[in-house]
């Protein structure tokens, strides 16, 4: 199961399968003064009229585990959750999940179909990753940490359907105010790195971002490959000479032993463990592992679970095709309190490495967790697409013990539902969102009641985005052999060039849809799941 406000909320919802992205309306309830931390209000001053409740979190203990799907098993044996089931909400009216910032699925895909003209695999397809892998305009916060929006049309493919599509938009912090971070650069280098898009690059990533750094910043590189080792002390961002020479030193030779690389990083990262200050580690790889007695990403993150709670958070970075273990390292970012991003080219490295550096540096809420509970006499059926293996127990989103995702400043985070709607009038229902300020653990809750009105638009009467956003969820579930409904890719890819605005990544989209529709005829992973509901 499954990062300056902790996050801005958007749900958009579709009437008849369209999207819904949240406008402001319903209740608020902010726990704790250090809210004011974020934004230089206090919590009441924040919450308006809306009522107040002061209580600090009970989560001082020992954090519980994510209940992640066990990625800790050989790679043959690896089976990729299946889409969630229609569900009937007068049977079950709440949906819960943690929040996810990976992009890594998406990446790695658009390479597989544009480089490699062949179909990914479906057990790497993560429909949540390929949503937030594009930019779309959020309303910012006002005055307070976050806000909610609402949004919707008709769906283009099947009348008797809405899509929900739920957006939480972290406030910007700017570079100059975020916390000077502390950074360890774990680096593989075996013989599975070399080759020009896997070491080499991982190099031009790494000197792109020590440029970044400020004089405050602090950089150690490890490396992995037979055995691990320290090439760079921790040294102050100010000597970037130093720093960058450590990296072009770097070489490829010898086994993967990626769990005493990840014991050793962990040791330096916690070493420099402070209030007011961000430690992380970024792990460059492949994600490929054959030695070392520490195999799996179970056995390694139970070597510094420890540490996690200390505040060390994880950032992995993948390289490399053929032997790539996307769904280890997507796992792993997970279960680190991180991120999992794809690297394939100068444009990747650019976005994730200059223009998202704070993002990726500054987390600004976590163990966040969504919760949309709906109107059983408004919707009578749900369907989340996406966010399998992020799914939180409904009992738990209250439950701050429970750990669950990390937002960095200026990150958005989207999620998508299908919904079928009654005749009947009435709110839709109500999402919260919750979650902790990273320094003070102090818990914050946000509640939103979702209008009837919010879906009454048509398609043509929607936005760019939601139709965008609809067709790039209903083009990742129908690559992974979901059928559920009646779209096929070329008419998602129409949708999608109707909402592509020009804009270089969505045109790239529409492409890759429509290079991925001549290549169906090759095999793709099917499963019969079961969407009877229950």
């Amino acid at each position: 199961m499954k990062k300056k406000t902790p996050f801005h909320i958007s749900a958009g919802f579709i009437a008849s399968v369209g999207i819904v992205c949240l406008s402001a309306i319903g209740v608020v309830t902010l726990f704790g003064d250090n809210i004011k931390a974020l934004s230089g209000m206090s919590a009441d001053a924040l919450a308006g009229d809306s009522q107040v409740e002061r209580r600090t979190s009970k989560s001082q203990g020992k954090l519980e585990k994510k209940k992640l799907v066990n990625f800790a098993q050989e790679r043959a044996a690896y089976i990729a959750p299946a889409p969630a089931p229609v569900t009937h909400a007068a049977l079950d009216s709440r949906s819960t999940f943690a929040v996810d910032v990976d992009t890594a699925s998406y990446t790695w895909a658009r390479r597989t179909i544009l480089e490699s003209n062949a179909i990914p695999a479906a057990d790497g397809i993560r429909v949540e990753e390929w949503i937030n892998a594009f930019d779309y305009s959020l309303q910012e916060p006002k005055n307070a940490p976050f806000a909610i929006s609402v949004v919707g049309a008709a769906s283009p493919f099947d009348e008797a359907k809405t899509v929900v599509k739920v957006s939480l938009q972290g406030r910007h912090v700017d570079e100059e105010q975020r916390k000077p971070a502390h950074l360890v650069f774990l680096v593989d280098v075996s013989g599975s790195m070399s080759g020009a898009d896997r070491l080499p690059l991982a190099k031009r990533a790494l000197e792109v971002l020590t440029r970044q750094l400020r004089p405050t910043d602090t950089v150690a590189i490890a490396t992995y490959a037979g055995r691990a080792e320290i090439v760079l002390q921790p040294t102050s961002a100010a000597k970037q000479d130093q720093i960058l020479s450590a990296v072009r030193s770097l070489e490829t030779g010898g086994g993967t032993n990626m769990g005493s690389g990840m014991e050793l990083a962990y040791r330096l990262a916690v070493g420099h463990v402070q209030k007011g200050t961000t430690s992380r580690v970024i792990v460059l790889t492949d994600g490929d592992t054959n030695i070392g007695p520490n195999l799996t990403a179970e056995q390694m993150l139970a070597a510094v679970h420890s540490h996690v709670e200390e505040g060390v958070t994880l950032t992995t970075v993948g390289f490399g095709m053929g032997n790539y273990q996307g769904n280890a390292l997507e796992q792993l970012a997970d279960k680190g309190n991180g991120q999992a991003l794809y690297v394939d080219s100068d444009k990747a490295i650019d976005k994730a490495f200059r223009q998202q550096l704070t993002g990726t540096l500054e987390v600004i809420a976590k163990d966040v967790k969504v919760q949309v509970s709906f109107d059983p006499k408004v919707v009578s059926t749900y369907r989340l697409i996406g966010y399998e293996n992020r799914a939180v127990a409904d009992e738990d989103f209250k439950n701050d013990k429970v750990d669950a995702g990390e937002l960095g400043s200026g990150h958005a985070v989207t999620a998508l539902y299908e919904v079928t709607l009654t005749s009947a009038s009435g709110p839709l229902g109500s999402i919260a969102v919750r979650g902790q300020l990273p320094d003070s653990n102090e818990v914050f809750e946000v509640s939103e009641s979702i209008p009837r009105s919010a879906v009454s638009h048509a398609l043509a009467e929607s936005g760019a985005d939601l139709r965008f956003a609809a067709a790039v969820a209903l083009g990742a579930d129908t690559l992974r052999g979901n059928t559920v409904g009646s779209w096929s890719l070329s008419a998602i890819s129409e949708l999608a060039e109707g909402a592509a605005e020009g804009k270089a990544e969505r045109v790239e989209f529409v492409s890759m849809l429509r290079r991925a529709d001549g290549l169906r005829s090759r095999p793709v992973a099917q499963a019969d799941y079961d969407n009877s509901g229950y």
